[in-house]
């Protein structure tokens, strides 16, 4: 019989990171659970109030049309950042100086913070000073992203574009230089067109990739805020009004702590949910493809 006794002193290398993560995100889950079911009115003054608070959010119209504005937003920003960014990494130079200078070139905007990309996108679409709104409006182009919400909701996608298909292109690539060059030289060999290097090898290599790219895009365009707030404050109306700004009024600019509390966690529960089920989908369609667990 084996009587040797476990060793659990490799339990203490481990717990400062779960203090750490008990300070930065259990308590504070905890705290905004306990507000999300109390009516505070005051430091002493707190009323049990149950699910109250939640139902009136999930009835809230206001609410409901800024969450359909949040999931249009992102299922539009991945249809177009995702094949966008795979296309930018297979023209992407392999080696050499050029290589390195494409890849310090492309990952600029990704230095820039947020709210600092709205400014640059606000002054870069005026029609007195800007570049792009200079240029639309000698075209005869009627742009205004203050009266028009179409021209809102383009720029803030372009804008967003122009930020994040950077990060696609990254993961993408590095997908690409992970693939063995044993398989394109038996592409080579059996004389396979550039679609069906693509079709074949590249596309699937990229699965997990593609997966990691989908959910990090998914999460942080459905919980974007600084750049819409400072490009177009939400406007014209609530056109551009997302969750996370009508989250940040209510807390912040209202005060209801209860009802922002109930909201947060509809919030977070909704994003893990379609993040399970963006994951657990691209799981299934990848095991389908090798169901014997092949390359």
């Amino acid at each position: 019989m084996n009587n040797k006794v476990p060793n659990n002193k490799a339990w203490l290398l481990v717990l400062p990171m779960l203090v750490l993560v008990a300070f930065s995100a259990i308590i504070p889950l905890m705290t905004v659970v306990n507000y999300s079911v109390q009516d505070v009115l005051g430091p002493n003054a707190r009323f049990f109030t149950g699910t109250e608070w939640f139902e009136s959010m999930l009835n809230d119209s206001a609410l409901q049309a800024a969450f359909l504005r949040q999931i249009s937003f992102s299922l539009i920003i991945l249809a177009i950042q995702i094949p966008l960014g795979i296309g930018i990494a297979l023209i992407m130079p392999k080696r050499g100086w050029q290589a390195s200078a494409v890849l310090i070139l492309i990952t600029l905007p990704l230095l820039i913070p947020w709210n600092v990309v709205g400014s640059i996108w606000q002054i870069f679409t005026r029609g007195d000073i800007g570049l792009m709104g200079w240029g639309l409006r000698e075209l005869g182009v009627d742009y205004n992203i203050t009266r028009n919400a179409g021209d809102a909701w383009v720029t803030i996608v372009l804008m967003d574009v122009w930020h994040w298909t950077p990060l696609v292109a990254m993961l993408c690539y590095s997908g690409l230089r992970s693939i063995p060059e044993a398989y394109y030289q038996a592409a080579r060999i059996d004389r396979a067109s550039k679609w069906a290097v693509f079709r074949y090898i590249q596309l699937p290599k990229l699965t997990n990739v593609l997966v990691i790219a989908v959910l990090l895009r998914f999460m942080h365009s459905f919980m974007i805020y600084a750049e819409p707030f400072v490009l177009t404050g939400g406007g014209p109306g609530s056109a551009t009004t997302f969750l996370s700004q009508s989250l940040t009024t209510m807390a912040v600019g209202q005060q209801d702590l209860g009802p922002s509390a109930a909201f947060s966690l509809i919030y977070f529960l909704v994003i893990l949910l379609v993040s399970w089920v963006f994951y657990t989908t691209i799981m299934h369609m990848q095991k389908d493809k090798h169901p014997h667990g092949g390359a």
